[in-house]
């Protein structure tokens, strides 16, 4: 394939945002080229700047779960965009999908809707803190939360250290307030709760692991961290960015029957628009003002065209009984020939899978957490990425990225990635 165009406007727009993109992962530092600029999209398929058609496997990162372009959310927000963009006022569709989003989430009451899901995390820390008066949090090595400054936090030199900045900017008195555990390690978990007695407010987690690759948890992990809180007057936390409304209606809680104290969305919940939430039960949420203390706001909060396109979609998830049924059904077919073609080609390989997240890493032992997901060959993954693209196939530009499957995608489309891996697979 030709991305002469792509390189182009890669190198323009070099000249006026940092490093060409505006997110990191978008430059391709983690598989080397140039990245590609998409024009538009359709269904399961991108179409780049060069007139390349690729398959995508990334879906803006998750929110496609319906497929690109999906025409009731095209339409609506169309719709709302004729009558006016953004008030900064109350919107009686707010409310509305508000009331449609506790119904399908268990365990929450009240649902705040922000920008993003950076924004959905810090305010969900905040409201623990809040609410518990207390100051440290815990968060796993290898969980991504948004760029916040509590978030952007490496591991310390042991169990039961603080962690440290690591990005300029992140001061050493927010770094310790956050303890780093280990994922899928609850004892690693309740010595940090031995050292630290009565000053944890919360827990925040992926409870299915998206940043290292996809990482279920271990059996009984969950149910771990929810007895510990309960035990130590800790909130349990369930960043469910990339998980709520893709793994079931209900999100992790709904899937494994783990309840979370609060719970932050994204993604999904804006069909695609710049949007987050958080929610909680009664008496968690009405400590955030303008009813209690804990302050939070945004002018763009609730912004009519986010709210007009979150709530299209997730009426249409909530409609479709078998949604969920399918997207497991297209991912599991995937990994299943994903598997046969690496164990027929004698390639070493760990994939992991929960519902339509999926990952593939070079290295056959287990990926369990930040430092296993580690042990994968990047040059094979290197190799594996570029030689799908040339083959129209559009995975994540980074090994430690999940692919989220979109129901857009046919059969037909599995098995032309299916057949692209074979080809690609004797290059490895």
């Amino acid at each position: 394939m030709l991305y002469e165009r792509s390189s182009r406007l890669f190198a323009e727009a070099e000249q006026v945002i940092p490093g060409g993109v505006n997110s990191p992962v978008r430059a391709f530092k983690a598989v080397g080229g140039t990245p590609i600029f998409i024009k538009e999209a359709k269904g399961a398929y991108l179409y780049d700047e060069d007139g390349n058609r690729l398959i995508d496997y990334i879906n803006s990162w998750g929110p496609m779960i319906l497929g690109h372009a999906y025409a009731p959310v095209v339409d609506a927000v169309i719709e709302k965009a004729k009558k006016g963009t953004s008030f900064g006022t109350p919107t009686a569709l707010e409310t509305e999908i508000a009331k449609l989003a506790v119904n399908m989430v268990p365990n929450i009451d009240k649902i705040r809707f922000v920008n993003s899901g950076t924004e959905a995390c810090m305010s969900a820390i905040r409201l623990a803190r809040g609410y518990t008066g207390r100051e440290k949090i815990i968060k796993f090595a290898g969980c991504y939360h948004g760029h916040s400054d509590s978030f952007l936090i490496q591991a310390g030199s042991g169990a039961i250290t603080f962690g440290t900045p690591n990005s300029p900017g992140v001061t050493q008195g927010t770094a310790k307030d956050t303890l780093l555990a280990t994922y899928n390690d609850l004892d690693n978990v309740r010595a940090l709760f031995e050292a630290n007695p009565k000053e944890i407010a919360a827990i925040i987690i992926e409870p299915v692991a998206g940043n290292m690759g996809c990482v279920p948890p271990a059996e009984g992990f969950l149910q771990g961290l929810r007895n510990l809180c309960d035990a130590n007057g800790t909130l349990l936390i369930f960043d469910e960015v990339m998980t709520g409304f893709r793994l079931a209606k209900g999100g992790v809680q709904e899937l494994f029957g783990i309840k979370a104290d609060i719970v932050a969305f994204g993604k999904v919940i804006g069909g695609g628009l710049p949007v987050g939430a958080f929610a909680a039960r009664n008496e968690i949420m009405n400590y955030l003002a303008p009813v209690g203390p804990v302050y939070q706001a945004g002018t763009l909060s609730g912004n009519p065209l986010a709210m007009a396109a979150g709530f299209e979609m997730l009426k249409a998830l909530d409609a479709d009984a078998e949604i969920f049924i399918r997207l497991d059904a297209k991912t599991s077919y995937l990994e299943t020939g994903i598997r046969n073609i690496l164990e027929k080609k004698g390639i070493a390989f760990t994939i992991n899978r929960v519902g339509s997240m999926i990952s593939v890493h070079f290295d056959a032992r287990p990926v369990t957490d930040f430092a296993t997901a580690g042990y994968g060959n990047n040059d094979s993954f290197k190799k594996f990425f570029h030689g799908l693209l040339a083959e129209g196939v559009y995975i994540a530009p980074s090994a430690y990225e999940t692919w989220f499957i979109t129901d857009a995608l046919t059969y037909d489309d599995l098995n032309f990635t299916l057949q692209a891996i074979e080809k690609v697979a004797d290059t490895l």
